[in-house]
């Protein structure tokens, strides 16, 4: 008899881990196409804000709601299973990413119901294919920028952490979840808007990419101080669920 995989702790966490990241990743890379404005969303005057040039209310894109939590995952991946279980959930993301693109793809490709075209119209949406093509056909160079900027940011955020690890130990928990953070999405938050809307088709000015991109990063870093004691409770609570001797040896060869 064989044993079974699952029946060790360790095992299902990781397999509970990487699905909390891939799901959220595949969530905000179909989402990250709205550009929503904040002050607008919670109901008070726009701030005026002037920042290279764009003034108005302050722009992000909607897949800001669901980053925060790919990084919070990463680092606790990072801390328990190191960098190959980092990469290895992170090219399971990308396969997903593009699988999902290649049947969104697909299902626009197919032919609407006449009905269904008018369906919505009540609710001010005079043709459901088109909105539905608009809304899940992201463009190829923002795919592309997707793809490529989540790689590099991943592949960054895992070479940081360590070598702050390096350094730190056990220690600072905080200093190298942030830290890591705060390099890879520096890259991330540029190279992906550039990808798809400055190399683009809708070639966004110089001023307005640097503008929101730099907005984006933002709060990204803002959201990564704010989730910090987030990062240890969910280490406590591995941490318990593991038992102490178990989850440190994981922390160990992690750290090797």
């Amino acid at each position: 008899m064989y044993p079974n995989p699952l029946a060790d702790r360790a095992t299902r966490l990781f397999i509970a881990l990487a699905a909390f990241f891939c799901v959220n990743a595949v969530l905000a890379e179909f989402i990250g196409v709205k550009i929503f404005a904040l002050e607008d969303t919670l109901g008070i005057a726009p701030f005026q804000w002037n920042l290279f040039g764009q003034t108005g209310s302050l722009s992000f894109t909607a897949g800001t709601l669901l980053w925060p939590m790919v990084f919070i995952f990463t680092d606790v991946i990072n801390e328990f299973f190191g960098k190959r279980g980092v990469r290895m959930i992170s090219w399971i993301a990308v396969v997903l990413i593009i699988y999902g693109f290649l049947f969104a793809f697909a299902a626009i490709s197919l032919a609407p119901a006449d009905w269904w075209v008018e369906a919505a119209q009540s609710q001010g949406v005079p043709d459901y294919q088109k909105a539905f093509a608009a809304v899940f056909g992201q463009g190829l160079w923002t795919i592309g920028g997707s793809v490529v900027a989540f790689m590099i940011g991943q592949l960054i955020d895992v070479s940081v952490f360590h070598r702050i690890r390096e350094r730190t130990g056990e220690k600072h928990v905080w200093l190298r979840a942030t830290g890591s953070t705060a390099v890879s999405q520096l890259v991330d938050s540029f190279v992906v808007l550039y990808i798809a809307f400055v190399i683009g088709p809708q070639h966004w000015p110089i001023s307005l990419f640097l503008a929101v991109s730099t907005v984006n990063y933002a709060y990204k870093m803002l959201a990564a101080i704010v989730l910090i004691p987030l990062i240890y409770a969910l280490r406590r609570a591995i941490t318990a669920y593991l038992g102490e001797a178990r989850a440190h040896e994981l922390r160990e060869v992690a750290a090797a």
